[in-house]
């Protein structure tokens, strides 16, 4: 069970670094990005979605690795107090950069979603580095390889999504393309993933309590999954809204 555990929290990790980060990625380029309501537009159908699979794996740390959790949390305060942050200024920046005309108006909340988009990254390196027992400089090192990581899968979904933005020429504007930058976005974490897989079965709940869970949260799975293809398959390449 323990196991079985450690495997979903894998997956929502690797699939929020898969979905998100084109999220974060594209933040990071806004600044440099020609069409920036048509870069903002391509993401607005996934940014929603892609975040639930942040509060999934803040739910199974909660409930299968409590230990795990509690270290993340305190021993790790001000980087998580910083990815929260960051989180918030992104969002705002997205719900409010269309709320008013101006040009300085627009300016500010762009430059929030850069800025949160950075801290995301640069938190999420601290964060995973942190886990692994490495120094606070090698966070900071980690959470820009992060960020460089996160561009490129940004870039790589501009292309696929907006075939004509200059900021993603030379990117591959396949679907295949898209899928081998989520691939190099998930690698970040596949590495500690793994080196720490013992270490994190040894923190898991009771078997009684993760059975109890397994009873409770696996039947919802299928409807996650079904709910992201859903919204992959109406906001599919070509259809690009603007509810941001």
């Amino acid at each position: 069970m323990e196991i079985l555990w450690f495997g979903i929290l894998a997956v929502l990790l690797a699939g929020y670094f898969a979905l998100e980060g084109f999220d974060i990625g594209v933040g990071l380029l806004l600044p440099f990005t020609g069409e920036r309501d048509r870069a903002v537009g391509a993401i607005a159908p996934f940014v929603l979605a892609n975040e639930v699979w942040l509060v999934g794996l803040a739910g199974v740390l909660f409930g299968a690795f409590p230990v795990l959790e509690g270290e993340v949390l305190s021993g790790l305060y001000p980087v998580v107090v910083g990815l929260l942050v960051s989180w918030i200024v992104r969002d705002a920046g997205l719900w409010f950069r269309r709320r008013l005309d101006g040009s300085g108006w627009r300016s500010f909340w762009t430059g929030a979603v850069a800025a949160g988009s950075l801290g995301l990254a640069l938190s999420w390196g601290g964060v995973i580095a942190g886990i692994t027992g490495a120094p606070a400089l090698l966070g900071v090192a980690y959470g820009v390889v992060v960020a460089l990581v996160f561009a490129f899968h940004g870039w790589t979904f501009l292309a696929w999504r907006l075939p004509g933005e200059a900021v993603a020429q030379g990117a591959s504007r396949t679907g295949r393309g898209l899928v081998l930058s989520a691939a190099v976005a998930v690698a970040p974490v596949v590495a500690p993933l793994t080196v720490l897989a013992s270490d994190v079965l040894g923190q898991a709940a009771p078997s009684a309590t993760l059975s109890v869970l397994s009873l409770m949260v696996l039947p919802v799975v299928p409807l996650m999954v079904g709910a992201q293809i859903w919204v992959w398959r109406v906001f599919r390449r070509g259809a690009v809204p603007t509810f941001f």
